[in-house]
């Protein structure tokens, strides 16, 4: 599967709702005006997974100051999501996309490779929505090393550009 091809930094977000950790739902519907941190990872307690939920988890007071939410995605199950959070005191909210809906909206299911076997799979990536609902910044391919800091910096960019629109 190619990338949505309707989705670049300036257009509108993908609408989402899914099941989340706790028993809850999370919608974007339900985060109008909030700055919204979207990244989609491949599988509960792998390594690079892991790191990333660890790191957006260390960070979430900063995100949470800039007026953002964090919601990691992966089609793994409330249930795995909340051993996942548990084993490694995560505290972002993690939506669990079993149909991979949310996934062909933003254009991460995608076609992958291991030693020449060809497979389906979750593109690790991050999207940033800003307050009115587009898309700020969008990475793909994302390595996990420095990606939140890189993430945080654009958060507080796009707090700052709404607090100046919101004053003018």
């Amino acid at each position: 599967m190619a990338k949505a091809p309707n989705l670049s930094e300036g257009k509108r977000a993908p609408a989402f709702a899914m099941p989340c950790d706790g028993g809850g739902k999370i919608a974007s519907k339900d985060l109008s005006g909030k700055i919204i941190v979207l990244y989609f990872y491949p599988k509960d307690d792998t390594s690079g997974c892991t790191r990333e939920g660890i790191e957006f988890t260390e960070a979430l007071a900063k995100f949470k100051r800039q007026g953002a939410v964090v919601i990691g995605v992966s089609k793994d199950s409330v249930a795995k999501h909340d051993k996942f959070k548990d084993k490694h005191g995560l505290k972002v909210i993690l939506g669990s996309d079993e149909d991979g809906k949310v996934l062909e909206k933003y254009g991460v299911w995608i076609e992958k490779s291991m030693y020449g076997r060809k497979y389906m799979g979750i593109e690790r990536a991050t999207f940033l929505i800003d307050t009115k609902g587009k898309l700020n910044r969008i990475w793909h391919k994302v390595k996990v090393p420095g990606h939140v800091d890189e993430v945080l910096e654009a958060v507080k960019a796009v707090a700052k550009a709404a607090k100046a629109a919101a004053k003018a």
